[in-house]
């Protein structure tokens, strides 16, 4: 016996009210399976899919594409067998002489839906994998670039995946060939002008540092030499939190010089060995991230956050990392950063960054988060008068390492120093508080020797 079901809205976090339909991948008629995505959805935060969670076949569509709904709202109809139906938990909402019995809801939490986010709903679909192409494509060892799809827009199912899989094209396919090291690169393979020297105007420009390559696409004007560029949804979202950042937080702002010469002989002499051990590379970022977590121990009140009539602490120290992609900026968050030595910070960056720049951040990855880091410095900026991450108390920027003459017991000496920049918020925050805080951050910084230990 046939079931119509109702998928609804999840709840795909606590603070979540709403969501917008960006668009639909599968449409009325069309079958669908567990796992397989319906449409995309727009949250506050990121990009996601909205998987199935029925098989069966989609038979009508309730919410169209660009509306934005309440948590909870029916989207869509699915027909399904009755077995199947049976096992959705039931929700007081459902009509059940419209859905038959057995009928429900049919909602999934964004854990075990493993929602991905993507950073533009225009991408293609070919490089975007449910979670259960995922797991097939793990299991047989399977390049999944290798894989032809057939599904919207170029979507490789999971039938493409065992299809691929029984020809027996995964063992002969050719192992990778390595990539050259940076140290053996040639300027050319950096996409760097052999004509133009290094850059060295800090300790991040020993190399040509990754700058993201990004084309304005939009509508050209005609003689005016001007283009409409869209607002895609996440610059929309960044704009919107932006706003009410800079308009219900009164922002304050200090900074302070730090001499970082010793971390930089520190990490120069641990970094060859880290990465040969753990694979990823030992940051400055891993450092600065220890010891501003080390300071908002000293210093709880900066880990808040405004609630009109109280102040609430935060008991966990959860580090929000503002990483930029060719877009937007998006804030993974690394959890319980406090319970972490630096090593285990330094992996957390590296598979948060990955994850953010190859569009694979789940909703869980962006929850949370009770302070902001930035290093700006990796782009060459001294200098940063950040905007608070909304409802975060505070946000703090590491600035690029400089070598500059400095003076030390009335004598020059050329050192290895960086800024760091603290924005507040000035309701919660004063300057007596954060300049201790800021000055906490500094004597970590300046207290790691030759004996610190990473692990």
């Amino acid at each position: 016996m046939k079931t119509v079901v109702e998928v609804i809205m999840p709840q795909l976090a606590e603070s979540l009210v709403s969501a917008t339909i960006e668009k639909w991948l599968k449409q009325p008629g069309d079958p669908v399976d567990v796992y397989e995505p319906l449409a995309e959805i727009i949250t506050d935060k990121v990009n996601a899919e909205l998987p199935s969670t029925l098989k069966g076949t989609l038979v009508k569509i309730l919410v169209g594409a660009g509306e934005t709904i309440p948590v909870g709202t029916p989207i869509c109809l699915v027909e399904t067998e009755d077995d199947i139906a049976e096992g959705i938990p039931s929700s007081s909402g459902s009509n059940p002489q419209e859905a038959g019995k057995g009928s429900g809801n049919a909602a999934l939490s964004a854990e075990a839906a493993g929602f991905t986010a993507s950073g533009d709903g225009d991408t293609s679909m070919r490089h975007r994998y449910s979670p259960a192409v995922q797991q097939i494509a793990a299991e047989h060892g399977v390049n999944l670039t290798l894989v032809p799809g057939t599904g919207l827009g170029g979507r490789i199912t999971r039938k493409d995946v065992l299809a691929y899989v029984a020809s027996g094209a995964v063992k002969q396919a050719a192992a990778p060939k390595a990539e050259p090291s940076v140290a053996a690169a040639k300027p050319e393979q950096l996409n760097m002008d052999p004509r133009v020297p290094v850059r060295s105007s800090g300790i991040h420009f020993s190399e040509t540092p990754r700058i993201p390559h990004i084309e304005v696409e939009g509508q050209s004007i005609p003689g005016s030499g001007e283009t409409f560029v869209d607002i895609t949804p996440i610059r929309n979202t960044i704009a919107q939190k932006m706003r009410q950042s800079v308009t219900e937080i009164p922002h304050g702002w200090m900074m302070i010089e730090v001499d970082v010469t010793n971390l930089v002989v520190l990490r120069n002499k641990l970094k060859d060995e880290f990465r040969a051990r753990e694979g990823v590379n030992l940051t400055y970022l891993a450092f600065f991230i220890k010891a501003v977590v080390n300071a908002i121990k000293d210093y709880p009140i900066i880990n808040s956050v405004w609630a009109v009539d109280k102040i609430i602490v935060k008991r966990d120290i959860n580090i929000s990392l503002s990483v930029g992609t060719e877009d937007s900026v998006i804030t993974p968050v690394i959890k319980n950063a406090d319970q972490k030595n630096i090593a285990g910070i330094a992996r957390e960056i590296d598979v948060l960054a990955r994850k953010t720049r190859d569009g694979k951040l789940k909703l869980d990855d962006v929850q949370g988060g009770t302070f902001t880091v930035n290093n700006t410095g990796s782009f060459g900026s001294i200098l940063t008068q950040p905007i608070i991450n909304y409802p975060q108390a505070a946000i703090v920027t590491f600035e690029s390492i400089v070598k500059r003459p400095v003076v030390i017991n009335d004598m020059l000496a050329v050192r290895s120093m960086a800024n760091v920049c603290l924005s507040l918020d000035h309701r919660i925050l004063d300057g007596v508080i954060c300049g201790r805080f800021l000055q906490r951050v500094k004597d970590t910084l300046e207290g790691f020797d030759q004996e610190m230990k990473l692990y």
